[in-house]
Protein backbone atom coordinates (compact mmCIF):
# COMPACT_ATOMS: atom_id res chain seq x y z
CA UNK A 1 0.00 0.00 0.00
CA UNK A 2 1.38 3.55 -0.68
CA UNK A 3 1.27 6.13 1.22
CA UNK A 4 -1.12 8.85 -0.53
CA UNK A 5 -1.83 13.03 0.01
CA UNK A 6 -5.17 14.39 -0.35
CA UNK A 7 -4.53 15.05 -3.84
CA UNK A 8 -3.83 10.97 -4.79
CA UNK A 9 -6.93 9.75 -3.42
CA UNK A 10 -8.73 12.10 -5.11
CA UNK A 11 -7.30 10.84 -8.81
CA UNK A 12 -7.67 7.65 -8.14
CA UNK A 13 -11.23 7.61 -7.54
CA UNK A 14 -11.79 9.34 -10.56
CA UNK A 15 -10.71 6.05 -12.25
CA UNK A 16 -13.80 3.87 -10.19
CA UNK A 17 -13.22 2.45 -6.56
CA UNK A 18 -10.38 3.61 -4.80
CA UNK A 19 -9.56 3.25 -0.55
CA UNK A 20 -7.92 5.32 1.84
CA UNK A 21 -6.76 4.10 4.71
CA UNK A 22 -6.42 6.92 7.47
CA UNK A 23 -4.41 6.32 10.63
CA UNK A 24 -1.72 7.26 13.03
CA UNK A 25 0.93 4.97 13.83
CA UNK A 26 0.79 4.73 17.44
CA UNK A 27 -3.07 3.82 17.50
CA UNK A 28 -2.82 0.11 18.27
CA UNK A 29 -6.24 -0.72 16.41
CA UNK A 30 -4.71 0.76 13.39
CA UNK A 31 -1.66 -1.27 13.47
CA UNK A 32 -4.80 -4.35 13.39
CA UNK A 33 -6.65 -2.70 10.47
CA UNK A 34 -3.20 -2.62 8.74
CA UNK A 35 -2.96 -6.18 9.19
CA UNK A 36 -6.39 -7.06 7.25
CA UNK A 37 -5.85 -4.43 5.07
CA UNK A 38 -2.97 -5.46 3.46
CA UNK A 39 -4.55 -8.91 3.61
CA UNK A 40 -7.34 -7.51 1.71
CA UNK A 41 -5.13 -5.50 -0.07
CA UNK A 42 -4.07 -8.77 -1.52
CA UNK A 43 -7.18 -10.39 -2.72
CA UNK A 44 -8.27 -7.37 -4.38
CA UNK A 45 -5.11 -6.65 -6.46
CA UNK A 46 -7.02 -4.12 -8.98
CA UNK A 47 -8.27 -1.90 -6.18
CA UNK A 48 -6.80 1.56 -5.85
CA UNK A 49 -5.98 1.70 -2.56
CA UNK A 50 -3.23 4.08 -0.55
CA UNK A 51 -2.50 5.33 3.29
CA UNK A 52 -2.20 8.06 4.90
CA UNK A 53 -1.10 9.09 8.49
CA UNK A 54 -3.64 12.01 10.28
CA UNK A 55 -0.62 13.23 12.23
CA UNK A 56 0.84 14.68 8.72
CA UNK A 57 -2.63 15.23 6.68
CA UNK A 58 -5.08 16.51 8.81
CA UNK A 59 -6.95 18.64 5.80
CA UNK A 60 -8.12 14.85 4.40
CA UNK A 61 -9.82 14.92 7.97
CA UNK A 62 -11.08 18.41 7.93
CA UNK A 63 -12.51 17.46 4.17
CA UNK A 64 -13.96 14.25 4.87
CA UNK A 65 -15.35 14.70 8.72
CA UNK A 66 -12.89 12.24 9.89
CA UNK A 67 -13.84 11.56 13.29
CA UNK A 68 -11.54 9.26 14.38
CA UNK A 69 -8.60 6.55 13.17
CA UNK A 70 -8.76 3.63 11.95
CA UNK A 71 -10.54 5.10 9.20
CA UNK A 72 -11.44 3.47 5.43
CA UNK A 73 -12.82 6.18 2.88
CA UNK A 74 -14.43 4.81 0.05
CA UNK A 75 -15.23 6.52 -2.94
CA UNK A 76 -16.53 5.06 -6.19
CA UNK A 77 -17.05 7.45 -9.66
CA UNK A 78 -15.36 10.34 -7.79
CA UNK A 79 -17.72 10.76 -4.83
CA UNK A 80 -16.46 9.57 -1.29
CA UNK A 81 -19.58 7.17 -0.86
CA UNK A 82 -18.70 5.43 2.99
CA UNK A 83 -16.15 5.62 5.87
CA UNK A 84 -15.54 3.00 7.25
CA UNK A 85 -14.24 2.87 11.38
CA UNK A 86 -14.94 -0.45 12.32
CA UNK A 87 -12.97 -2.81 10.11
CA UNK A 88 -14.25 -6.04 11.99
CA UNK A 89 -12.71 -8.51 9.73
CA UNK A 90 -11.14 -9.65 6.24
CA UNK A 91 -13.99 -10.98 4.68
CA UNK A 92 -15.83 -7.93 5.58
CA UNK A 93 -13.36 -5.64 4.25
CA UNK A 94 -13.44 -7.88 1.35
CA UNK A 95 -17.07 -7.33 0.85
CA UNK A 96 -16.78 -3.48 1.05
CA UNK A 97 -14.16 -2.89 -1.24
CA UNK A 98 -14.99 -6.18 -3.68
Amino acid sequence: MESWNLADFERAAEDGTAAFYLYTPLCGTCQVASRMLGVTEQLLPDLSIGKADLNYHEEIAVKYGVESVPCLLIAREGEPVEKVYAFRSVPYLYEKLG
